[in-house]
C-alpha cells in the first residue's frame, strides 16, 4: 500500500520503519525541513534499536520519502496516519491544535483530489476527540464514504518499539460505530488479533493502560516504601506477590461492577492504611483506596434513586455469590439506606438462611438490618411481582425464571456483568456500562 504519516516523531518514526519492512510505500510528513530532508535520506529522528536499519534499508529499496507538501503526500497515497504531538498544556489538558491543523490540511487534499482515503488516527486524544474532529471538519466525507476514519492507538515502549509493532500485545481498532472495520487494510496494517471498538472506547483504552500502568507504579513503590520503613526488602515482597497468577496478576479483579466488600478487603485496607498514618508515612494511593470504593458506593445507590420508583427488589444480598456471608456486603450497604430513605424492598437470596447465620455474620445482621426476616422472600415471585426495580448482583436464579417473569415496566440494574439479562423484556442497565 502507499501510505503517508504525519508526524516524525517517535510514534511516526516507528510506525515508518515497521510498515516499510512490512513491503508498503512511505511518505513521512512533517512541518520541519531538516527533519523531512533527514527522514528522506533513511535517517531516523529519534534513537530507538533497529529504526535505522530500517529507515536505511526502505529507502534503498524505494519504499521511503519524505515532504513537506500535504497534497503532494495525500494525493499519491491510500492511508494517511496521523501521527503527531499532543502535548500537555499548563493546565494539564490536551493540546489537540496539531492534530486540528493536519486533519484540516488532509480533509482539504482529499476534497480537491475527490479520491476516496482512509484516515487513521495514532496520536493519543482523549475519549470524543476523534469524533469531535470528525465532526467539525469531514462529517460530510464520512457520510458520502469518500473518507474512513478510525482510531488505533499504539501501544510501543521505548528501547523496544519494534519488537512491539511486530508482535504487539494488544491491538486496538476503533470505528465511527464499533462495527468491523469497512477497510481490511487497516486490519493489516495493525497486525495481530485486533479488538475493535468505537472511537471513544478505542481513545479510553489507551487512556485506561497507561493509567493502570501509573497505578502499578505507584502501588509497588507505596509497598516499597512501608517495606523499607519496617527493615523488610519491599522487591522481594512485591515478587512474592506476582508469583499468584491466579489472583494478583490476573483478569480476576478487573472487571467493573460491585464495590469491594466481604470480611477481609475492607478490614485489610482499613488496617493497613491505620497502620501506615500511625507509623508517619504518607502513602496517598493507599490511603484513597477506601475513599474511590465508597464512591462506587454512593454511585450505586445513586442509580438506584434516579429511577424515581418506590418498590426495589434485590436478587441476591451476600457479597459474593455461592456464599451466605453478609460481612461488609455492598448489597447491605445498599439496602440499608434505602431503607432509611423510604424505599420498600424485597429480597431474594436463597443461599440466606437466617437461622443459620452465626458469629460475626449474624451480629452485623441483627445491628444493621434487624428487619431482614420480614424482607427476605423464599419464592422468585413475591419480588419479581412487587418490585419496579430489580438489582440483580447474583446469578442465584435460573434465567428461564426470569424470562418468564421480566415485564416491559420493570427496570433492572445489573451489578456484575449478567449480560444475557440486557435481552429480557424489560429496561436493563450495568452499574458500570
Amino acid at each position: 500500500m502507499n501510505i503517508s504519516v504525519f508526524g516524525l516523531g517517535y510514534v511516526g518514526a516507528v510506525t515508518s520503519a515497521c510498515l516499510a519492512e512490512k513491503g508498503h510505500r512511505l511518505i513521512g510528513v512533517d512541518m520541519h525541513a531538516a527533519k523531512v530532508e533527514a527522514f528522506g535520506r533513511g535517517q531516523s529522528p529519534i534513537i530507538e534499536p533497529e529504526v535505522d536499519d530500517l529507515l536505511m534499508k526502505a529507502t534503498a529499496n524505494n519504499r521511503l520519502g519524505a515532504t513537506l507538501d500535504v497534497r503532494q503526500a495525500v494525493e499519491t497515497t491510500e492511508v494517511s496516519i496521523v501521527c503527531v504531538g499532543t502535548p500537555s498544556q499548563p493546565s494539564g489538558t490536551l493540546n489537540l491544535e496539531f492534530v486540528r491543523k493536519v486533519t484540516a490540511q488532509i480533509v482539504e487534499a482529499i476534497r480537491e483530489s475527490k479520491k476516496t482515503h482512509i484516515l487513521l488516527y495514532r496520536s493519543t486524544m482523549l475519549p470524543g476527540s476523534t469524533r469531535a474532529l470528525v465532526t467539525s471538519l469531514l462529517a460530510d466525507l464520512l457520510a458520502s464514504g469518500q473518507v474512513r476514519v478510525y482510531y488505533c492507538p499504539e501501544f510501543l515502549r521505548e528501547g523496544t518499539a519494534v519488537k512491539d509493532f511486530r508482535d504487539p500485545s494488544l491491538v486496538v481498532i476503533g470505528t465511527h460505530d464499533g462495527g468491523a472495520p469497512a477497510d481490511a487494510e487497516v486490519s493489516e496494517i495493525m497486525g495481530g488479533q485486533p479488538s475493535i471498538l468505537a472511537w471513544e472506547g478505542a481513545e479510553m483504552i489507551k487512556y485506561s493502560c497507561n493509567y493502570f500502568h501509573a497505578l502499578k507504579v505507584g502501588f509497588a513503590n507505596e509497598i516499597g516504601r512501608l517495606c523499607k520503613h519496617l527493615g523488610e526488602d519491599g522487591t522481594r515482597v512485591m515478587d512474592v506477590l506476582c508469583a499468584d497468577t491466579r489472583l494478583n496478576i490476573s483478569s480476576y479483579y478487573m472487571k467493573p461492577g460491585n464495590p469491594f466488600g466481604g470480611s477481609c478487603l475492607p478490614k485489610d485496607v482499613s488496617a493497613l492504611k491505620s497502620f501506615a498514618r500511625q507509623q508517619n508515612l504518607s502513602l496517598p494511593l493507599l490511603e484513597n483506596t477506601a475513599t474511590t470504593n465508597a464512591a462506587h458506593q454512593e454511585l450505586f445507590v445513586s442509580l438506584i434513586e434516579k429511577k424515581e420508583k418506590r418498590r426495589i427488589g434485590f436478587l441476591g444480598l451476600a457479597f459474593k455469590a455461592n456464599t451466605d456471608d453478609l460481612r461488609g456486603s455492598p448489597l447491605v450497604a445498599a439496602a440499608e439506606t434505602l431503607i432509611g430513605r423510604g424505599y420498600e424492598l424485597r429480597i431474594y437470596d436463597p443461599h440466606l438462611n437466617l437461622s443459620r447465620l452465626i458469629g460475626a455474620n449474624e451480629q452485623q445482621i441483627q445491628a444493621r438490618m434487624p428487619h431482614l426476616a420480614q424482607l427476605l422472600k423464599q419464592d422468585l415471585m413475591d419480588v419479581m411481582e412487587d418490585s419496579e426495580v430489580i438489582v440483580v448482583s447474583q446469578k442465584c436464579v435460573a434465567f428461564e425464571a426470569l424470562k418468564k417473569l421480566a415485564r416491559p415496566d420493570q427496570i433492572v440494574i445489573d451489578v456484575n456483568g449478567w449480560r444475557e439479562l440486557s435481552s429480557l423484556p424489560w429496561q436493563y442497565e450495568g452499574i458500570c456500562w
